[in-house]
């Protein structure tokens, strides 16, 4: 693994250089598949597995933008903590940069839950951000009951980085009966039997809550921005734990319109036409409120009752076709790709989609808010991911592929 600085705005992004061409991965919880008891993220075929100590340590040390080139499919496990990414972050050192943090202020209690396990998201008492977990195993195992409160930027490196994942014995056995951990010994990892660790000791008295508090904030790095609030956990793990960020994305992305509303457009309809083609009643995209150079850009599209296509979609129920929709997306991507393309003499023209998703039904009155997200762009494609949002709903989404054509074809 090597760490290297990014720019503001670039986010946490592994880079595999061990196929046939490097395949970036940025850590968000978009790209999060679902596997058993860690962390993986997947872009198409190619995936990183056990992202979660890793992303913990840059948590931790508040860094937010990084590239992290990786040989291989999974990250190094080390001592079953995240001390020594930790340890080699500090050596190296970190550097302020001008641009504003971007921060996720908790307005309104969110839960999760799954059985017995249950995380809480609200509201910050100040301006911190604050995980109490309260962990139960049952007075018949080693572990028991541990209580453990730790705030964010409060003695990390010592509180929190050195504790090391932990497994019950009769876990690790049906494990090494699986083919799983062949190459570790019990000292290698914490494996605790009814009389504590085998072949090593306790780091702290309470080390297994600390772990699952150091597993939280690794996985609460795939928000994407820094978070203030107050988290209470309950016995989570890492699905439950992907399912409380995503409901984050969505209170942040409310937030972030919000905002966007109150500013002025990036570019207005008369600019949009210089650009698009595309004329009445078949220009989807009314305003563009933010382009973040050829990366990101956010767009709006006011529907209301006066649209040509409710006069038959539906009598009496009028529904924006789905169809229209995605149009509104392609069209804000190349709105996007334009900028990439500027003097090259190319056009984008809609290829294909791939996980395609209506989500909730769009009528009048409601403000369609597009996103565009350049994933690659080579000579002749070009790979954009899409949302439509109304308010903190997402109504659909996308990934869409244009051929990049001549303007003289």
């Amino acid at each position: 693994m090597i760490f290297k600085p990014a720019p503001p705005g670039h986010g946490t992004v592994f880079v595999r250089g061990d196929l046939q061409r490097p395949v970036r991965i940025p850590a968000l919880v978009q790209h999060i598949t679902r596997r058993a008891r860690r962390s993986t993220l997947r872009n198409g075929p190619d995936a990183i597995e056990t992202i979660e100590h890793c992303l913990a340590a840059l948590h931790g040390l508040g860094i937010d933008n990084v590239q992290i080139d990786i040989v291989g499919g999974e990250l190094p496990g080390l001592d079953g903590s995240c001390l020594p990414f930790v340890e080699a972050l500090q050596k190296a050192g970190m550097v302020e940069q001008t641009v504003e943090k971007q921060i996720l202020r908790i307005s309104e209690p969110v839960e999760v839950t799954d059985g017995t396990s249950a995380l809480v998201a609200s509201p910050p008492a100040g301006d911190e951000f604050q995980i109490i977990y309260d962990l139960d195993y049952g007075p018949d195992t080693p572990i028991g009951h541990q209580l453990f409160s730790y705030t964010l930027g409060t003695d990390f490196s010592t509180a929190i980085a050195p504790a090391r994942t932990f497994v019950l014995r009769q876990e690790a056995e049906q494990l090494r009966q699986r083919g799983l951990g062949l190459h570790l010994q019990p000292g290698d990892v914490l494996v605790l039997d009814r009389d504590g660790p085998l072949d090593t000791t306790y780091r702290f008295p309470d080390e297994c809550v600390r772990h699952k508090v150091l597993d939280l904030i690794g996985d609460l790095h795939l928000l994407g921005c820094g978070i203030r609030g107050k988290i209470l956990a309950c016995k989570s793990g890492h699905s439950l734990n992907h399912v409380l960020v995503r409901r984050l994305v969505s209170m942040l992305h409310a937030q972030r319109h919000q905002a966007l509303g109150l500013l002025a457009p990036v570019m207005d309809i008369r600019q949009i036409n210089r650009i698009l083609p595309h004329r009445y009643p078949m220009l989807l995209v009314d305003r563009v409120l933010e382009m973040d150079a050829d990366r990101r850009a956010v767009g709006l599209k006011n529907v209301t009752f006066n649209e040509q296509f409710f006069q038959g979609h539906f009598p009496g129920a009028p529904v924006m076709p789905g169809v229209l929709i995605i149009e509104g997306m392609a069209q804000l991507s190349g709105l996007l790709l334009s900028r990439k393309l500027e003097h090259s003499g190319k056009t984008p023209l809609l290829l294909s989609m791939d996980k395609v998703k209506l989500r909730r039904p769009v009528i009048p009155g409601d403000q369609l808010l597009l996103e565009a997200e350049t994933i690659r762009v080579k000579a002749r494609t070009g790979h954009v991911r899409c949302r439509a949002m109304v308010g903190d709903q997402l109504a659909a989404e996308a990934i869409i592929k244009f051929m990049l054509v001549d303007d003289q074809e």
